[in-house]
């Protein structure tokens, strides 16, 4: 007679249901990835809808009621020019959800093209660009930025195409890396025995196995976009004036910290570090799931 023997039910099912699951379904499982999303979903509609869901006129001054703390009235306080904190932090998620992902996306698009052309073109290209690259990199992103935003002008446009450009040679190295494994796989002597041109061998062959590490460079990258923006507004470059920003806010008011007006500077800046980490969640869990 033979023995039959039983599997334990839902142990080989699960993980073979797991594994046939598309990768943005096993993402969307990660509570980081949740989590991340719903701060960047918070932020989102703030820069959206900011202007009408902001209790006060984050413009508004009211020099009878300055450095107030926080109350029913103003839930974050006021500051030193009477101006609504709480408002202020609301409508202030505009400017840097332009700027930092426009930017990110930039330098994205170009390191990618230029990754895809070192790793698998290579030769005197690749020596020669790298170089360039490695040069580029010896100097502080923020320090580069400094110079070409003095050197052109402040400018939400200059932000963009200077953290863009500053962001592509790092992106580039990455995808040079996973470029480099493709190109030693049996697809690729194949494309091109059918006539494939460089550009579609690149394009068409590698650039969608190559995507998953593409799309971990943008999310990471991004996260340092934002501190990149913000540390400019901090600096006073590419900002108006009369536009809530956190990190000219934090400029304006860190200096009284130690009246204790703490909560003029603490707003701003837990805005920026919420954000990070929100990006930083949902890049960790993409990550996480593409390695497998």
């Amino acid at each position: 007679m033979t023995d039959i023997v039983a599997t334990p039910t839902g142990v080989v099912g699960s993980d073979t249901n797991r594994a046939e699951l598309p990768a943005w379904r096993l993402v969307a499982r990660r509570p980081g990835f949740l989590i991340g999303a719903a701060i960047l979903l918070f932020w989102i509609v703030c820069a959206i809808f900011g202007n009408a869901i902001a209790p006060h006129n984050p413009l508004a001054q009211q020099l009878l009621a300055t450095n107030q703390p926080p109350s029913a009235a103003h839930w974050f306080g006021t500051d030193q020019l009477g101006r609504d904190v709480l408002s202020r932090v609301i409508v202030g998620a505009r400017s840097i959800l332009i700027v930092a992902p426009l930017a990110t996306l930039l330098g994205t698009v170009v390191g990618t093209a230029l990754g895809l052309a070192l790793g698998y073109i290579g030769g005197a290209l690749d020596v020669i660009v790298s170089r360039l690259v490695e040069a580029v990199l010896a100097v502080p992103a923020i320090i580069v930025a400094f110079l070409f935003i003095v050197a052109v002008g402040a400018s939400a446009v200059t932000e963009i195409v200077v953290i863009g450009f500053i962001f592509a040679p790092l992106i580039s190295r990455t995808v040079r890396s996973a470029v480099q494994v493709e190109s030693q796989l049996d697809y690729l002597p194949a494309a091109r025995l059918v006539g494939d041109g460089r550009a579609r061998v690149m394009f068409n062959e590698i650039l969608p196995n190559v995507m998953p590490t593409v799309l971990v460079e943008f999310t990471v990258r991004l996260g340092y976009a934002i501190f990149t923006v913000a540390t400019l507004a901090f600096l006073g470059f590419g900002v108006d004036p009369s536009t809530p920003n956190w990190g000219s806010d934090i400029n304006a008011n860190y200096g009284v910290i130690g009246a204790g007006y703490w909560w003029e500077t603490l707003f701003p800046a837990l805005a920026i570090a919420s954000l990070v980490i929100g990006i930083n969640l949902v890049a960790d869990s993409i990550d996480r799931v593409l390695a497998g």
